[in-house]
């Protein structure tokens, strides 16, 4: 059953945490509650109204795109529609920084999960590009990563042309991300080419 979003007016009158303040021509991101179950909303309406009138429609409704596109990927929070032009909501998912603090913590197979997530997306056809933020990458409480904020991301129609002359090169800024990652998190005695894959062993929405 999807749970029914507030109108914009609703929103207003909601009791909000506070998760990122956005400067002036990013969203705020914060999380609601709603039937006793939490979302994460990012949210143009405090801008300016400039920015509210041109880049917050456009980059709101292009990164709610990515988001729907990887609806149903267990690494990627659940998309829970749009409130209007300017905000959309997920699901709030917690998870933790990366970090070289996490080193001992992860799943030892933490990286190869990662890898997978990566492939998964690629495969729908969306690229992250700012998988490199420490907050865009997080240990979830299983131990599975949770990739969000997708505010970066582009898409491409799988099997278009455009996919099969682009997608590899764009697909490798995440891989190399991902290869950062599995450097921070390995432990200090492992080199990058000591596990059995041979690639090395191995935050909120």
């Amino acid at each position: 059953m999807s749970l029914p979003l507030p109108t914009r007016a609703e929103l207003d009158r909601l009791p909000r945490k506070l998760l990122n303040r956005g400067g002036s021509r990013n969203p705020d991101v914060y999380c609601i509650e709603i039937s006793g179950t939490q979302l994460v909303v990012k949210d143009f309406a405090p801008r300016g109204a400039l920015v509210r009138r041109t880049i917050g429609r456009w980059v709101t409704a292009r990164e709610a795109r990515a988001w729907q596109l990887l609806d149903g990927q267990p690494s990627v929070p659940a998309f829970r529609g749009r409130i209007d032009a300017l905000a959309f909501a997920v699901e709030y998912r917690p998870g933790r920084r990366m970090g070289r603090k996490l080193r001992g913590e992860v799943p030892p197979d933490f990286s190869d999960r990662l890898d997978r997530a990566l492939s998964a997306m690629h495969a729908r056809g969306v690229v992250h590009l700012d998988l490199r933020h420490r907050s865009n990458v997080l240990l979830g409480e299983g131990g599975d990563p949770i990739l969000i904020d997708f505010g970066s991301a582009l898409w491409l129609r799988p099997g278009s042309l455009m996919a099969r002359l682009f997608l590899p090169l764009f697909a490798s800024f995440d891989l190399r991300a991902a290869r950062k990652w599995r450097r921070k998190l390995a432990p200090p005695d492992q080199d990058e080419g000591s596990s059995g894959s041979g690639r090395g062993a191995s935050r909120p929405t």
